[in-house]
């Protein structure tokens, strides 16, 4: 996996980011989602590297980049502290202006990214999510039989980290395997690459921080967005699988249309972990989007 690529890390932001890096061109920022690790892009990587100089990073709290304990507010796991993170990451790197693709927990680092430093995010394809804001105001019992995940790892410190803790491999599986497409899309050596983050100490809390944030702190800021009227300027690209709960739940669409101001999007023939289903159909929307230069 990730043919050319080197693996390294940068201190940023008082934590640790792992990422790997590999390609030539514009810089494009890939992140990920739960509970996986940047190995999500491993099909469609060297394949982006041949456009841009790709950056798969580790959120912190997942993979092997830093896992800070949660706080009361959830602070430390707000996408408004994960998307400064990638801020700062891109800047030690020598990149201030990028595009960002993203999928689920990494799409939402992605929102907050675009609108905290809009004058640095170029453009964004978003895999997978509605906003944050509103999938909480619509849950009904569909979305939430669906997405059991969101209510289990919100609740208090201890009990949704020591269940993960207690089996990894089992919590992975029946988070990823009860999705339409079960654990067929999944290769070995991705899926080990998964289940050795996952044991790591620190991650249970970690994942746990980021779903708290998300139902707190992340909510407080997307409200605030929207009282002042502030929107993603960037153009923006979202795709969502046509065989989950974002197609049966919502109107991706017509959510993200409410909150950016140049938008596209669409469902695709696949469920939720677009890159590992229809990685070529996912190359063949994202590289011309991504690729195109502002009017």
């Amino acid at each position: 996996m990730f043919h050319g690529f080197e693996k390294q890390t940068r201190h940023v932001n008082g934590v640790e980011i792992a990422f790997r890096m590999g390609g030539r061109g514009p810089a494009l920022l890939l992140l990920h989602g739960h509970p996986q690790t940047h190995v999500i892009w491993h099909k469609v990587a060297e394949e982006l590297a041949q456009h841009f100089t790709v950056i798969a990073a580790d959120l912190r709290g997942y993979g092997d980049s830093s896992k800070p304990d949660d706080d009361p507010e959830h602070l430390n796991y707000s996408k408004r502290a994960m998307a400064q993170d990638m801020a700062e990451l891109m800047s030690a790197l020598g990149f201030e202006r990028f595009k960002v693709l993203a999928h689920d927990r990494g799409a939402r680092v992605a929102h907050r990214l675009g609108v905290d430093h809009a004058e640095r995010v170029e453009r964004m394809v978003l895999l997978d999510i509605a906003p944050t804001l509103a999938m909480y105001r619509g849950t009904n019992e569909a979305f939430a039989r669906s997405y059991w995940h969101w209510f289990f790892l919100i609740r208090p410190q201890p009990l949704p980290e020591m269940l993960i803790q207690s089996d990894p491999t089992q919590y992975l599986k029946s988070v990823m395997g009860a999705r339409s497409a079960g654990m067929a899309p999944f290769s070995s050596e991705a899926l080990a690459e998964y289940e050795r983050c996952l044991s790591l100490p620190g991650t249970a809390t970690g994942i746990c921080g980021d779903y708290r944030a998300s139902a707190t702190i992340d909510l407080e800021h997307d409200q605030a967005d929207i009282d002042a009227g502030v929107k993603l300027t960037c153009p923006l690209k979202v795709m969502w699988g046509a065989e989950g709960a974002i197609e049966a739940c919502f109107d991706a669409l017509s959510e993200w249309q409410k909150v950016a101001i140049d938008i596209e999007g669409k469902a695709l023939p696949c469920g939720h972990y677009i890159a590992e289903e229809v990685p070529e159909m996912l190359l063949g929307e994202a590289l011309p989007f991504l690729a195109a230069c502002r009017a």
